[in-house]
């Protein structure tokens, strides 16, 4: 049987490696290049890791079920099912989970899977108080691990059922009035265009990175085609006056708005890393994060005017998700709108007097 490598992995017949903006990708395909190819099967991204070969039998056909009496064992089946799950996990959340998951390898790897409780969970969650942003990114996956094991009758309980994150302060805080004139008067080139795109169209930078013009429909980006890297939601997203003008000054040309210098597009991540070079010596935005440009980004449409399903609509985002964003500048108008009343009822008082 031929094999191809990859370092000092041999890949059996039927694997193949992809190469995409600068990551690797694996796939398995019986009877790959006939005309009897079965379905692409997308393999865990390293092939040093046995969850890969645990996921290539399976695509493969040629074992039963996982062993899943132990933790690693259990982790080790799920892993292998994330490519049939009914909603398929975007890159980030897989590499977020196998983090998590990672931790549970540590603490209870070789114990018996239908052993553990939450309160077990609830232990880590407790050595990890200092970490709290980890802890609850162990309890994610945990979640989702529990949640895939019960309903597939491999364990007896939830696992996470009672266990609470950390409150971490609200998540990233929305920009101010002056970190969104930094980013407009103090960044230039690729990072200053993606940071004007996720402020005005309130995306993900996993979405952001591939806004382009061939997405653009009636004034709009059209996510239709695709969906969200993340939730798989398919929303229109309005182009704003502002973000026009901008997009009005690019070249145009096919593929996403950002790229990097030789013209290949960025992944979330190393445009991240790139945005907090460029602002380490911008003091107003040493303490800006790029998520916060989507909570910045809703509030600016609620005060525009748009109802909170209209903003759901239209960045395509839950419900909840928008009122979680929306809730201080809530009070803010409200707290306004009783300044207003107070003040007339202080005027009627006095024409009352005289």
């Amino acid at each position: 049987m031929r094999q191809r490598k990859n370092n000092t992995i041999e890949l059996p017949r039927g694997v193949h490696r992809v190469v995409a903006r600068g990551r690797e990708f694996f796939y398995w395909q019986r009877g790959r290049g006939t005309k009897h190819a079965g379905p692409r099967v997308k393999l865990p991204n390293d092939p040093h890791s046995p969850e890969f070969w645990t996921a290539l039998r399976q695509a493969q056909g040629i074992v039963g079920p996982v062993a899943t009496d132990t933790v690693d064992a259990l982790i080790d089946a799920y892993i292998a099912a994330w490519p049939t799950l009914p909603k398929k996990l975007a890159q980030n959340t897989q590499d977020n989970y196998r983090r998590g998951l990672k931790r549970a390898r540590a603490a209870w790897g070789k114990l018996a899977a239908k052993g553990l409780r939450p309160i077990h969970v609830r232990e880590v969650m407790k050595a990890l108080a200092d970490k709290p942003g980890a802890a609850n990114g162990f309890l994610g996956a945990m979640q989702a691990l529990s949640k895939w094991a019960l309903v597939n009758d491999l364990i007896d309980v939830s696992l996470t059922d009672g266990v609470t994150g950390y409150d971490t302060g609200g998540g990233f805080l929305p920009w101010t009035a002056a970190q969104v004139a930094a980013a407009h008067d103090k960044l230039t080139g690729m990072i200053r265009r993606g940071v004007l795109l996720e402020l005005y169209t309130g995306q993900r930078g996993s979405d952001m990175v591939r806004l382009g013009p061939t997405m653009i429909d009636d004034g709009g980006f059209d996510l239709g085609w695709k969906g969200q890297q993340k939730t798989g939601q398919r929303p229109w997203v309005p182009i704003l006056p502002e973000l026009a003008a901008e997009i009005a000054t690019w070249e145009r040309r096919p593929g996403p708005f950002v790229t990097t210098g030789t013209g290949r597009p960025f992944t979330r991540t190393y445009f991240s890393v790139l945005f907090r070079a460029a602002t380490k010596d911008i003091p107003e935005l040493a303490n800006a994060h790029l998520h916060g440009l989507r909570a910045t980004a809703v509030i600016n449409l609620k005060r525009g005017g748009l109802t909170d399903l209209e903003i759901s609509d239209a960045v395509g985002m839950s419900l909840e998700m928008v009122k979680h964003y929306t809730r201080f500048e809530d009070k803010r108008a409200s707290g306004k709108a009783s300044l207003v009343k107070l003040a007339d009822h202080a005027t009627r008082k006095n024409t009352v007097r005289q």
